[in-house]
C-alpha cells in the first residue's frame, strides 16, 4: 500500500483505484495520527473540514480507513462533525425499508443479502434527496457485499459521446418514476417500505394531501397498495461548477425493480411521457461499468459520498456473518 502524505491530511491508494483527470476515486483517508478516541476524531475533523471537503469535491467520495468508529454512536458523533444538517430517514421519501439507531444514524437498507442494489443517486426518483451520505461498516460480509460507487459526471460525459441524441433526451426531457408502495412494510424488497411510512401519514387522505404538495399523482390499488407516479424529475443535473452529472436512478429501477427490464415503461418515462429506448438503458448500464469501484469493506472503514457527484448500491453476499452497514443523510 503506497501512502500518500501532505501537511494536514494523510491519503493511501487503494488497489484498482480509478484516476481522473483531477482526481482519483475514491480519495482514501487514513488514520495517521493514530486517534484512539472519537471525541479527538471529531475535533480533527472540524480542523481539517476544508480540504476535505475541496477532495470530496473534487473526487466524488471519501473513504476513511482506521479510524476509532466502532458503533452506531461513534458513527453519529463521526458523520456530526461534519456539521452538515441532518436528513432523517423519517422525514425522507426513501421507499427501502430501514431501522433507526440513533436519529440521525440507520440501517442502509434491509433486503435480503442475495439482493443486488443496483447503482442509484439517493431519493433521486423523489423532489427531494440528500446531498451527502455516509456510509459506515460496522460488520464486513464473509463473501462480498461490496458497496461500488460510480461517478456520474464522468457516466454522462461518456453517454454523450455514445449518443448523443439520447445524452440530449436525458437533458432535456427530465424523468418520471413510478413507484408501487405496499400498505405494510415488505423487509424483502429493496423497495418495500409502506406509503404510510414513506410518507409519514396516517390515513389515505393525508396520503393524497401530501401526494398533492409533492406535484404526485396516484392510483389506489384493491390491496391499499399506493401507485404513485412523480412530476418531472431532473435526468441530468448541472452542478456551480458547470459540471454536468448523471443524476437519477435509472440503472437501479431498470436493472432491479420488479418488472422494469421487460417493460421500462411500467417505472420509467421521460418527463414527456414517451418511452425510454430499452437499448438505451442497456448502453447506460454498460458505460457505467467504467466509472464503478467497489469498496471492500473493513470494520469500522466509513465512506462519505457527495450524493451528486456519485451513484452508489449494494453487491449480494453470503457466509455466516451478518453484514451490517449504517448510514447518516445531510441536507
Amino acid at each position: 500500500m503506497v501512502q500518500l502524505m501532505n501537511d494536514t491530511v494523510n491519503y493511501h491508494t487503494l488497489p484498482d483505484q480509478l484516476e481522473f483527470t483531477d482526481s482519483v476515486f475514491p480519495r482514501a483517508v487514513i488514520n495517521a495520527q493514530q486517534f484512539t478516541d472519537i471525541k479527538k476524531c471529531a475535533e480533527w475533523i472540524e480542523t481539517h473540514k476544508t480540504e476535505l471537503e475541496a477532495e470530496l469535491e473534487k473526487s466524488g467520495a471519501l473513504l476513511f480507513r482506521g479510524f476509532p468508529i466502532d458503533s452506531a454512536e461513534s458513527f453519529d458523533t463521526f458523520s456530526a462533525a461534519f456539521n452538515y444538517p441532518n436528513f432523517t430517514y423519517k422525514e425522507s421519501l426513501s421507499n427501502a425499508v430501514r431501522i433507526n439507531f440513533t436519529e440521525r444514524v440507520f440501517t442502509a437498507n434491509e433486503a435480503p443479502k442475495e439482493v443486488e442494489i443496483f447503482l442509484h443517486h439517493e431519493m433521486a426518483q423523489t423532489p427531494i434527496s440528500p446531498d451527502k451520505l455516509f456510509f459506515f461498516c460496522k460488520a464486513s460480509a464473509d463473501i462480498g457485499g461490496a458497496t461500488p460507487v460510480c461517478r456520474s459526471d464522468e457516466l454522462y460525459s461518456a453517454l454523450k459521446q455514445a449518443d448523443a441524441q439520447l445524452a440530449d433526451d436525458f437533458l432535456h426531457k427530465g424523468l418520471k418514476y413510478t413507484t408501487n408502495m405496499p400498505a405494510e412494510d415488505d423487509i424483502n424488497s429493496g423497495q418495500g417500505r409502506s406509503w404510510g411510512s414513506t410518507l409519514s401519514v396516517e390515513s389515505k387522505e393525508e396520503a393524497e394531501q401530501k401526494l398533492k404538495e409533492l406535484g404526485y399523482t396516484w392510483e389506489w390499488a384493491k390491496d391499499n397498495s399506493l401507485k404513485a407516479i412523480t412530476p418531472v424529475l431532473p435526468a441530468v443535473k448541472t452542478l456551480d461548477n458547470g459540471v454536468q452529472v448523471f443524476y437519477n436512478q435509472l440503472i437501479a429501477a431498470y436493472m432491479g425493480w420488479d418488472g422494469v427490464r421487460e417493460d421500462p415503461s411500467s417505472a420509467i418515462t421521460f418527463g414527456d411521457d414517451t418511452k425510454i429506448p430499452a437499448s438505451g438503458l442497456e448502453l447506460v448500464v454498460k458505460l457505467s461499468k467504467d466509472f464503478t469501484y467497489d469498496v471492500k469493506w473493513q470494520d469500522g472503514d466509513v465512506v462519505l459520498v457527495d450524493n451528486k457527484m456519485a451513484m452508489h448500491g449494494r453487491r449480494p453476499y453470503s457466509g455466516e456473518r451478518k453484514r451490517q452497514v449504517l448510514v447518516a443523510l445531510a441536507a
